[in-house]
């Protein structure tokens, strides 16, 4: 979602205010699509903030990061994508300089606030697997709503200085395209978290994948819960059972960490190959200039292929997790 104006500009901004820089039918196109986004995108996400907050199941102190994360989706839906659609078809910015700034400044912020996010779920899902005991312990929903407020305050350094720049062209809504700023940008708002990201994922799926052979092979299924006092049953045989249905809970306990696990680890795909080709050719430009030439058609899709990012996490939710499902049909019947 970074360099929204600096997309739109090589898009359309030559054409002026005059003539469109689509044909009709393609306008059409381009019109039913990104409503479309637009639609998928305030829908999903509003449902997965009411289901968080509805459902037992899905009240875990980590399932606020969704909360946040959707919360940032809904935004870019409401406060970029109409702006970025008027650009895109009309070919050039109509909504003056003072609108331009803000805009581009809530575009990095929502993007880099998007990454940061996945990248502060990674982290949280890592030290719940390496340091489970005691890290369980200390998580609660004061320690992730900080961790968010730290992740939205990031997303905010990043995004002032387009806040900061005025922008002069009452035609034009454009980034810095000065180099350093290009590739200190994409660095801090796509590249650098990505990198922890996939280093702390990897690392997860070795832990998990070997402690539930472990578990496999070492413990037999759980035994069937009976109800009423247990009378007559010899001390040792209560001990034993006991420590059965604890490491019975201990499992299941686990399990629900794995597929929550396994849900993130789609986001942040998902979130890296809708953003990657944009961030890539935005970058490879600072540093290529005209050496690197990207069609303006190719370019406008990596861009519009990103915003399609904020529409997914719903699908993924409900593809893989059967909590978010069991919650999106309770809210839908």
């Amino acid at each position: 979602m970074e360099p929204a104006g600096t997309l739109l500009n090589t898009s359309g901004n030559g054409s002026g205010a005059g003539s469109a820089p689509h044909s009709p039918a393609a306008t059409g196109l381009i019109l039913l699509a990104a409503l479309a986004v637009l639609l998928a995108t305030l829908v999903g996400n509003t449902l997965v903030v009411v289901a968080v907050s509805t459902s037992q199941a899905l009240r875990a102190p980590q399932n606020l990061f969704l909360v946040s994360l959707a919360s940032a989706d809904i935004l870019v839906a409401i406060l970029v994508l109409p702006f970025s659609l008027a650009n895109e078809v009309m070919g050039y910015w109509y909504f003056g300089g003072l609108w331009c700034s803000l805009y581009l400044a809530l575009d990095v912020l929502l993007c880099t606030a998007s990454i940061g996010h996945l990248c502060a779920i990674s982290l949280d899902r890592y030290w719940a697997v390496t340091r489970a005991a005691r890290f369980n312990l200390r998580r609660s929903p004061g320690r992730v709503k900080r961790m968010i407020g730290a992740v939205w305050a990031a997303a905010a350094l990043v995004a002032l200085p387009p806040l900061l720049r005025a922008q002069t062209g009452s035609r034009e809504c454009q980034l810095s395209q000065e180099t350093w700023y290009v590739l200190a940008s994409c660095a801090a708002s796509f590249f650098a978290p990505c990198l922890v990201m996939v280093t702390v994922y990897c690392r997860i799926y070795h832990l998990t994948t070997r402690r539930t052979a472990a578990l496999l092979a070492a413990h037999a299924p759980c035994p069937p819960r009976k109800k009423g006092p247990e009378v007559g049953m010899p001390g040792w045989q209560r001990r034993s059972q006991h420590q059965s249905m604890l490491l019975c809970r201990r499992r299941l306990v686990r399990a629900r960490e794995r597929r929550f696990t396994v849900v993130l680890a789609v986001v942040m795909g998902a979130f890296v190959l809708c953003w990657f080709p944009f961030f890539f050719t935005y970058s490879l430009g600072a540093v290529c200039g005209e050496g690197c030439h990207i069609s303006k058609p190719l370019f406008s899709f990596f861009f519009w292929i990103g915003y399609c990012n904020s529409s997914l996490n719903p699908l993924i939710y409900t593809l893989f997790n059967r909590d978010f499902r069991a919650a999106f049909r309770r809210l839908l019947a």
